[in-house]
């Protein structure tokens, strides 16, 4: 290996951001609003994802809980991928496809909104989370990529949907990252107004 392997993978990851930012910045501003109009009403937000999306739904949650660039109140978030005693009992006594989903039946309440992270789209715990989400009359933000596999589909009109258009599960990852971020600088700015110089 090289340095050329290297930039090039710098330089696909900032091709497809800037590709990516026409793309995703209405479905972005429509996710804000709907968290935004779900925190202001005393809700919440539920986040899942499997792996690297696991690690997407902690981050969210913590620069909820704790802060994102502003200091300010906490705001009510929960990572459905934390807790290893729920997560082993579910997997181990029912299925691994249960894992969120009895979380959300635990959790989740009308007007609550689940963040449901998945590269492909495809992931079947997050989609069960998913049908229990919408059962429960809560709205869906679906972070995918690849297309949206079948979250794309099973998502309502009142949710949003957020697909990265690409299909390297990295690049896809990295757009993530920056998704939650604008989400959580939107969020602050619609709760808290902006900066005097915006």
């Amino acid at each position: 290996m090289n340095t050329s392997r290297i930039l090039a993978n710098f330089r696909e990851s900032a091709e497809l951001k800037i590709q990516a930012a026409s793309v995703l910045a209405q479905p972005i501003l429509q996710a804000v609003e709907l968290m935004f109009t779900a925190l202001s009403n005393g809700n919440k937000i539920l986040a899942c994802g499997n792996g690297g999306s696991a690690a997407d739904a902690q981050h969210f949650a913590a620069e909820l809980i704790g802060r994102y660039e502003r200091e300010r109140l906490p705001l009510p978030a929960i990572a459905l991928t934390t807790d290893s005693s729920i997560l082993t009992a579910v997997a181990n006594d029912y299925s691994f496809n249960e894992i969120f989903s009895k979380q959300v039946q635990a959790f989740g309440q009308p007007g609550d909104v689940l963040l449901a992270i998945s590269t492909s789209g495809n992931s079947a715990n997050v989609r069960a989370a998913i049908d229990v989400a919408l059962e429960r009359e809560m709205r869906i933000v679906a972070l995918t990529g690849k297309g949206g596999g079948a979250m794309g589909k099973q998502i309502t009109d009142a949710d949003v949907h957020i697909c990265v258009p690409h299909d390297r599960t990295a690049r896809v990852q990295e757009v993530h990252l920056l998704t939650i971020h604008c989400l959580c600088d939107g969020i602050d700015v619609a709760l808290f107004g902006g900066d005097s110089d915006d």
